[in-house]
């Protein structure tokens, strides 16, 4: 039989309070600006993200903590895309994570009946692609020019330019681009 436990969020007030900030101005200012006004997008700036120039991020896209959002040029969050970025969330150069992909920094040890909150960054390489629907866990690094195929579950870190794919997701194939 388990122990009943009361869980103690490690995530301080002024964390709590800033999310709400943030949440209150993605609702208002962020969210409904149509896909031409993508320059709205620098209110993720004013929120601590470092975003290069020519990174596009949907409207849709629900990013749980800007200050953990780290773009290079021209990276993109598609639309209704899920960052839960608890810790840093990275994208390199040109790197795409496609529409409804979720991205998660958290979890809890299991092995706890506390179950403390576990975060570990997640790092997406120059030229790597996440389709559709993938969910990237804690602590992954998808290597430059790798591809994570529709769906696919990723918890493990990707090799540069391997195609990945299933649940959990294993090597398809080699990536070469000419």
């Amino acid at each position: 039989m388990y122990k009943t436990t009361t869980y103690k969020s490690e995530l301080g007030f002024g964390n709590r309070i800033a999310r709400l900030i943030w949440n209150m101005c993605y609702l208002l200012l962020f969210r409904p600006t149509p896909w031409f006004m993508n320059r709205w997008r620098r209110l993720l700036r004013c929120f601590g993200a470092e975003i290069a120039i020519g990174c596009v991020v949907h409207s849709s896209a629900r990013i749980y903590a800007p200050w953990k959002l780290k773009m290079e040029a021209r990276a993109c969050l598609a639309s209704n895309v899920n960052c839960y970025n608890v810790d840093t969330v990275e994208l390199g150069v040109d790197a795409t994570v496609s529409e409804a992909a979720y991205l998660c920094t958290a979890s809890h040890d299991i092995y706890s009946a506390g179950r403390e909150l576990i975060t570990r960054a997640i790092r997406i390489e120059d030229n790597a692609w996440v389709f559709a629907k993938a969910m990237i866990g804690p602590g992954v690094v998808i290597g430059e020019g790798a591809v994570v195929a529709m769906g696919a579950v990723v918890v493990k870190p990707v090799a540069a330019y391997d195609v990945v794919g299933g649940n959990p997701a294993r090597i398809i194939k080699k990536r070469s681009v000419s």
